[in-house]
């Protein structure tokens, strides 16, 4: 039986599903039932249902759709059903876009609604049915009238499951609902509440970048506070005596469950709150496409990695660069029936069928975890991240054993992944002994197609300052337009993509760094000068001439000053 994107098909349709993908495509026809969501796109498969029933596919459909006819229906339903209904035609017939073709919820759910009118369905991603959904459910955030009304002295207690996209009778969660429906709709990865001298008001983070603050009355400050606390089920009277609160709670967002990572530490004016945003229904990314869609020089060097078979890979990169989502990545393409791979997260991100995930509760829990992992008999063993010298040694412990070990690090550069273990307290020895891949990633902002405004070459001030040449002068470029179009929502940009640098380490480089006889810096310039393996700024260059992205958004997350070439 086949699984894909929260859809279950039984086993005489899986068959039809797996025979059409086949003829589609003779890279599919030996892959089982349960390596469909790994190794097939969202693309090929809707595709591969809609011929099967004789349907047209539209992969993007969400621009089409008459709000007013969602009036007549419920989003819950919907959302349950994959259907939404997009337009009519001539007055006779009702367009309604589907996910599951075989299921009759959408004919049965819209005919009396719609009585008299043709159903005609077209095949569509279960993604574009949510996005039609949201784009009429949803609004912009909550009125000032909706903020004053809020009453400071009630609390509602016992909420376990938190549902943003209903109606709540208390104000606080009805406000609190309003704006964690907002950061799904709008792709936020972050929320941000800040208490200042004289404010209190929230943000988004979208692509990187921290977007407008809103404002809320000060009054509600405390009200807030302790309505999120009560959401994790943490006593209010914490806030006044812990530096530091860590938490996580789940919202339901048209029945889709979100995660959210939840940090809070004292300021002088009061409180600063981070949430994150963990979208499991998002998260199903392949190498080599969507935000992981590398060029074929990096895709080569990652498939050349993933055949080491013991030894460390280590991702490096700053907080919100997308590392664990690329170490997932590569999980689902290294996840077969006979490969036991083992997870410890925290908290565990991405659910893959076939694999084995442990949530670590605490970091008492880490030593004691990984004791076990070992006694398991795992193949592959993936580390959310070495913070300390106690689990980069557990790491090197695990590698020096045979296994394969995957985990992530805070470091500028793929380079400094050395020193940062050195810094820990691991002989360099170790470290170069076990280490196979040193590897950076960075998340680039990508130009908005529909607004990017064409420009010629790079100004002689920016050559200089980011150490390109003369020829990048009259180069034809791309640049955000600065106040972008609805299409992106005035930011001038949408989405971003994932650039990597590697640094394979080899049996003769490890002697060398073993010795003393070479620094990690001289590794890095000698693999720069040899110019085979893919850099994050030649990446950011790469992305830049294409005309995909502008010269700012490279700068903003690559130190372009100087060049290692």
């Amino acid at each position: 039986m086949i699984e894909f994107d929260g859809i279950s098909f039984n086993e005489l349709i899986s068959s039809r599903i797996m025979a059409e993908l086949g003829a589609h495509d003779p890279s599919y026809a030996g892959i089982t039932h349960d390596q469909v969501p790994n190794r097939v796109t969202r693309f090929s498969f809707m595709a591969a249902l809609a011929r099967i029933n004789g349907l047209a596919f539209f992969p993007k459909i969400a621009e089409f759709c008459e709000p007013e006819l969602h009036h007549h229906c419920d989003a819950a339903v919907m959302t349950r059903g994959f259907f939404a209904p997009l337009c009519m035609v001539g007055g006779s017939k009702l367009i309604v876009a589907i996910s599951n073709p075989w299921s009759p919820l959408a004919e049965e759910y819209l005919a009396p609604r719609f009585p008299g009118l043709e159903i005609v369905k077209i095949v569509t991603l279960v993604s574009e049915i949510s996005r039609t959904i949201e784009s009429v459910a949803t609004n912009s955030g909550p009125s000032r009238s909706e903020l004053e009304a809020i009453d400071v002295e009630d609390l509602d207690e016992g909420l376990s499951d938190f549902d943003v996209t209903s109606e709540h009778s208390e104000p606080m969660a009805q406000l609190i609902a309003t704006i964690m429906a907002d950061a799904v709709r709008t792709r936020a990865s972050d929320i941000h509440f800040k208490v200042e001298k004289e404010d209190f008001y929230y943000s988004f983070r979208v692509d990187g970048d921290l977007g407008r603050k809103v404002e809320i009355p000060m009054k509600l400050k405390d009200r807030l506070d302790a309505f999120l606390l009560n959401l994790m089920k943490l006593p209010t009277e914490i806030r006044n005596t812990a530096p530091g609160i860590s938490g996580r709670f789940t919202i339901s967002y048209f029945r889709r469950s979100i995660d959210i990572r939840y940090e809070r530490h004292r300021t002088y004016r009061g409180y600063h709150v981070t949430m994150r945003l963990l979208d499991k229904s998002n998260i199903n990314v392949t190498l080599g496409k969507g935000t992981l869609a590398f060029d074929e020089e990096t895709m080569f060097s990652l498939h050349r990695v993933m055949k080491i078979p013991a030894g460390i890979i280590v991702m490096s990169g700053p907080t919100g660069s997308g590392k664990s989502t690329t170490l997932n990545a590569i999980l689902r393409e290294l996840n077969r029936p006979e490969v036991n791979i083992l997870t410890l997260e925290n908290p565990v991100e991405d659910e893959v069928p076939g694999i084995t995930h442990c949530d670590l509760k605490s970091p008492k829990e880490f030593k004691p975890m990984i004791a076990s992992f070992m006694r398991s008999d795992p193949d592959i063993i993936l580390m959310g991240e070495v913070r300390d010298l106690e689990s980069a040694e557990l790491a090197i412990e695990a590698a020096v054993t045979g296994h394969k070990v995957l985990t992530t690090i805070h470091t500028p550069r793929a380079s400094q992944i050395i020193e940062r273990f050195e810094q820990l307290g691991i002989e360099r020895w170790k470290i170069a002994q076990t280490l196979k891949a040193a590897c950076a990633q960075r998340l680039v902002k990508l130009l908005c197609p529909y607004c990017k405004e064409p420009v010629r070459g790079i100004s002689e001030l920016d050559r200089k300052t980011f150490s390109l040449d003369d020829s990048w002068a009259e180069i034809p470029l791309f640049n955000a337009r600065p106040d972008g179009c609805p299409e992106c929502r005035q930011s001038g940009y949408s989405g971003r993509t994932a650039i990597l640098e590697i640094i394979p380490i080899s049996p003769k480089i490890s002697d060398l760094l073993s010795k003393g006889e070479m620094t990690p810096y001289e590794l890095e310039m000698q693999i720069a000068a040899e110019g085979k393996l893919p850099s994050l700024r030649r990446s950011g260059l790469r992305l830049l001439r294409e005309g995909k992205t502008d010269i700012q958004a490279v700068s903003q997350v690559i130190d372009m000053t100087y060049t290692d070439e």
